[in-house]
């Protein structure tokens, strides 16, 4: 197949991109740069410049596909809503550009808002619907396009997405326990968070785009519950820094915007997803991965 990936140079999508190749398919990446355009073409892949905000290179990216596998996002922690309204209407032009065709649309979602008390599962639709929603409600508008001849499915990644190399939360919090002087966690460390390797979210991706039916949520998690302590002890071993406990009121100025995700939990099930495609988690886990060192390189 021939897979249009946004977000192609990114964290997740370059092992996409490495793992489309790998299985035989073709990919065209878009990017922003000539770096990002350079790495793709090293790999053997396709370089589409563009963004998010270019409506209509999306369009023609998607319209000479066979799959749209679409990662990336904005991620303006200073402008939330115009981070959210680029996701609507990216998600808007792929989903208008793959109308009537029955070809697969990959969406990249999240965890976080799905319920309180317990583990989500795939079965658990978002409860973010609109422009002004988190996300831009982008995650229910995508499967709206499953009426309309889309194969759209929907993959939420765990919070920590981990593997050496990563920026996301968990590099984060490693910066502020260097900052700090001090590896923390919030109140008695009992919040907990979902996660997957790298490696193990791009297999996920290929094995949605080849085989996953219209209107499928897939949970790339490969641990459902690792708890906020353990993540701090582990980075306080790695960095031979000692563990704290940071008051709730305290999270913002020690940890940053980070904070308020390290406070909640964000867990979640993926039997479903393990079962309908047969996929079975096989990288180093979370604590592994730390305590290997993968964030003191």
């Amino acid at each position: 197949m021939r897979a249009f990936v946004t977000g192609a140079t990114g964290w997740i999508g370059s092992a996409v991109v490495d793992e489309l190749l790998a299985a035989g398919h073709e990919v065209v990446g878009l990017t922003r740069s000539p770096e990002g355009e350079r790495k793709l073409t090293a790999k053997g892949a396709v370089a589409l410049r563009g963004d998010l905000d270019e409506l209509g290179a999306l369009r023609r990216g998607a319209a000479g596909a066979d799959a749209v596998i679409h990662l990336a996002n904005k991620h303006d922690w200073g402008n939330p809503a115009e981070s959210d309204r680029a996701e609507r209407a990216a998600v808007a032009a792929l989903g208008d550009a793959l109308a009537g065709s029955n070809r697969p649309l990959l969406v990249a979602s999240a965890l976080s808002g799905l319920v309180e008390g317990r583990p989500a599962t795939e079965d658990d639709a978002s409860p973010a619907v609109g422009p002004d929603s988190n996300r831009g409600g982008s995650e229910n508008l995508a499967l709206d396009y499953v009426a309309q001849g889309v194969r759209t499915v929907i993959v939420r990644f765990a919070p920590s997405v981990h593997g050496r190399g990563d920026w996301g939360f968990v590099n984060f919090l490693t910066a502020a326990a260097r900052k700090q002087s001090a590896s923390g966690y919030i109140g008695d460390g009992s919040t907990t968070w979902s996660a997957v390797h790298r490696t193990d979210a791009a297999r996920l991706i290929r094995l949605g785009m080849e085989q996953a039916p219209a209107g499928t949520r897939l949970h790339a998690v490969a641990e459902e519950s690792v708890t906020t302590k353990e993540i701090a002890e582990a980075i306080g071993r790695s960095l031979g820094l000692p563990v704290v406990s940071v008051a709730p009121e305290d999270a913002g100025p020690h940890f940053g915007f980070v904070g308020h995700f390290f406070a909640s939990t964000m867990t979640a099930s993926s039997t479903t997803t393990r079962q309908l495609l047969s996929w079975r988690p096989s990288g180093p886990g979370l604590i592994e991965d730390i305590d290997a060192g993968a964030y003191t390189a």
